[in-house]
């Protein structure tokens, strides 16, 4: 066994374990929040802006013309597949070597897709929240995240920028 998929195994089996058993490698400090506010509170935070949210904010900025590129391949990929598959039946013979560009250019165009929707769709993106009186950008975090501040939940909105 390569030891890549060993370590692996290994890590999906710790992962499984340690929320099975509740162990978590966050701190367990928590803010105190008095019981009657606690069901209208959320915890928020200051959304770090890294690389990764700016090259997101970016790539974001060209939604538009990035779904008329991935729309105009995908037509052009299943005109190579129809024409595929068009000689073989023009040949009455099915020949392996007419499918390899499309088979190629299909797994190029998938995992092209994918890698450009994990950088657009950074973890921040699905946590970004706007907080009524707070013009700094926040997410959503955990009653024991260093830095949390907890808010009533009726201030907090939606910061979805997709």
């Amino acid at each position: 066994m390569k030891p890549t998929l060993l370590y692996a195994i290994i890590m999906l089996v710790a992962i499984v374990l340690m929320t099975t058993f509740g162990f978590s490698l966050s701190p367990d400090t928590t803010v105190a929040v008095s019981a009657s506010d606690a069901p209208n509170t959320l915890y928020v935070c200051s959304a770090v802006s890294s690389v990764w949210d700016d090259l997101a904010n970016g790539m974001i900025q060209l939604k538009r013309p990035m779904v008329i590129g991935f729309i105009f391949a995908l037509m052009i990929l299943i005109f190579l597949w129809l024409w595929a598959l068009y000689q073989n039946l023009l040949k009455d013979k099915f020949m392996r070597d007419a499918f390899k560009t499309p088979w190629g250019l299909t797994k190029l165009y998938f995992w092209g897709i994918v890698i450009i929707l994990m950088l657009m769709l950074t973890p921040n993106y699905f946590r970004s929240v706007r907080v009524d009186g707070m013009n700094k950008p926040q997410v959503l975090c955990e009653s024991n995240t260093p830095g949390a501040r907890p808010v009533p939940a009726e201030s907090v909105h939606s910061g979805r920028r997709l």
